[in-house]
């Protein structure tokens, strides 16, 4: 049964209220916590200690219905040890002193059993200890706003969706994820830190009257930020747009396959950098140490400084400092700081992104570590996984307008689609989700169904134009995947529209993806 925005909205004073960036009263203080995991642990050469409080929210709508509302929330500690030069690592969910020591024994013990199968000793780049507390700048709680508010938001921008004819399904989602950590080390370090995430997105499909074909239309917002950057994303407001473009879409031509020209919106460049410069830059990745899951690199150590992966306008950078980044914090899960540092400056391969237990290893770069370390939860152990990584923009004033007026024939693309990759991260496919024939520096109609295909050199050698900071956007993903056991890390990537020159354009009509126009799983 439909339930009104009124009802939904009445229902808000029944809702508790979530607690921001505070310890919960009647359990130990994690200080206290920490000192006896490290007690536990004085026999290491090193021992860190994690108190992780992680609180999630997704509401879910289809059409005019609410259809799924979750809430969690756990609580624990991680305690990691360097001892007899190997690593340890066990986790509680008892975040007492008692489980503290409990877990620190375990790490040892551990710690001991690896010790007689490591090849090399482990070595950690250096680091100073830290005494800080930091937290992602917000303006509204997003676990305090009202499921029914979310909800009422949802469902009211699937009704002003449906004021364009032929709308048939409308999914709304909204997530909210806080993260309380509280990290504590052997060599000093005691940092408390608050990160808060948020991702909104509507999608719309339309159907086509005659043939029953279908096509849909998307928007998405992932940022490290507060409600307000899901109020930044107009829902309501923008809805009928979308579902015109969707309608626009079922009348669209295909695209004529062969080379083209390419002008990429960071709608949809940010999944591009993510995929072809993001994990091909991965330090352990660059060495094989993470095969298994998308494979390594083509960017090994011995191209390191030469390797030429881009044009001399291309330089792309990693940041854990990007206000707004899903990534973004001030001190990793090794307790090393975060900073910004080039990974393609002026199109050459100059670093890769590192973690402290990497000294020592070809690629690293030290003396320090680039900051990249990173755990899912308390019960998750941190290793290598990416910042937000950005392509920069251009030095000269262009914007959108002005680089879309300068291409003479060509695509714009927006959004993200389909995507395969190889596993050294050197060939591709991207599709998208909204597509404009360019001529004579005009948009001239919409297409449908556009991919392309290139070899990742190859691609960024092809940019000669890439607008400035006017023009750069942020956008990323709640689950980036790595490891096994598997483990999701948030990630953003920013970037202004680039235009590519010479790309292979192909009709994707047969390798889209399969998303029921009425809605059916995903």
């Amino acid at each position: 049964m439909p339930i009104s925005r009124r009802a939904l909205l009445g229902t808000a004073a029944l809702l508790p209220a979530a607690r921001a960036f505070a310890w919960i009263p009647e359990r130990p203080r994690p200080r206290d916590v920490a000192a006896a995991a490290l007690a536990a642990a004085k026999a290491a050469r090193f021992a860190d200690v994690r108190l992780v409080r992680r609180r999630d929210e997704v509401v879910n709508t289809r059409d005019d219905h609410v259809i799924a509302v979750r809430r969690g929330s756990s609580y624990g500690i991680g305690v990691r040890v360097v001892h007899k030069g190997a690593w340890g690592f066990a986790a509680v969910p008892d975040a007492t002193p008692q489980g503290a020591r409990t877990a620190a024994e375990r790490a040892m013990a551990i710690a001991e059993a690896n010790a007689a199968l490591r090849r090399a000793p482990v070595e950690l780049a250096s680091e100073p200890a830290h005494k800080d507390t930091w937290q992602t700048p917000i303006e509204k709680d997003p676990l305090r706003v009202p499921v029914a508010a979310k909800a009422a938001l949802l469902i009211e921008a699937n009704a002003a969706a449906r004021t364009v004819p032929g709308i048939r399904s409308v999914r709304g989602h909204l997530e909210s994820v806080a993260e309380e950590k509280a990290y504590f080390s052997s060599e000093g370090s005691a940092i408390e830190q608050m990160l808060t995430r948020v991702a909104g997105s509507l999608q719309i499909s339309a159907v086509g009257e005659e043939r029953g074909d279908f096509e849909t239309r998307h928007i998405h917002r992932e940022m490290g930020g507060g409600y307000e950057e899901i109020e930044a994303l107009r829902l309501v407001e923008t809805a009928p747009r979308l579902a015109r473009e969707a309608r626009e879409k079922l009348k669209a031509d295909r695209p004529r396959p062969g080379k083209r020209d390419l002008v990429l919106d960071p709608s949809h460049l940010w999944l591009t950098i993510h995929e072809s410069i993001g994990h091909s830059t991965e330090l352990d990745r660059v060495l094989g140490f993470e095969a298994n899951f998308a494979g390594t690199s083509f960017a090994t150590v011995d191209k390191l400084g030469t390797l030429r992966v881009g044009s001399p306008l291309v330089s792309l950078y990693a940041d854990r400092t990007t206000r707004g980044g899903l990534a973004t914090c001030a001190y990793d899960d090794d307790g090393a700081a975060t900073s910004r540092f080039d990974l393609i400056k002026d199109g050459v391969l100059v670093a890769y992104q590192t973690v402290r237990d990497q000294r020592g290893l070809p690629g690293f770069g030290g003396p320090r570590s680039g900051g990249c370390s990173y755990a899912q939860s308390w019960a998750a152990v941190p290793f290598q996984r990416m910042p937000n990584v950005s392509l920069a923009p251009g030095a000269s004033l262009l914007t959108l307008e002005e680089l879309i007026a300068s291409t003479e024939s060509g695509i714009y693309i927006a959004g993200n689609g389909s995507y395969s990759i190889d596993h050294q991260r050197r060939h591709f496919q991207f599709g998208g989700d909204m597509f404009w024939e360019i001529e004579k520096g005009k948009l001239a109609r919409p297409l449908r169904r556009v991919a392309y295909a290139a070899d990742t050199v190859e691609f960024w050698s092809s940019c000669d134009a890439i607008c400035d900071a006017r023009e750069f956007r942020l956008h990323g993903s709640f689950n980036d995947g790595k490891g096994e056991p598997s483990q999701s890390n948030a990630v953003s990537h920013g970037c202004p529209p680039a235009r590519f020159r010479g790309i292979q354009v192909l009709d994707a009509s047969g390798t889209r993806r399969r998303r029921a126009a009425e809605g059916e799983g995903e």
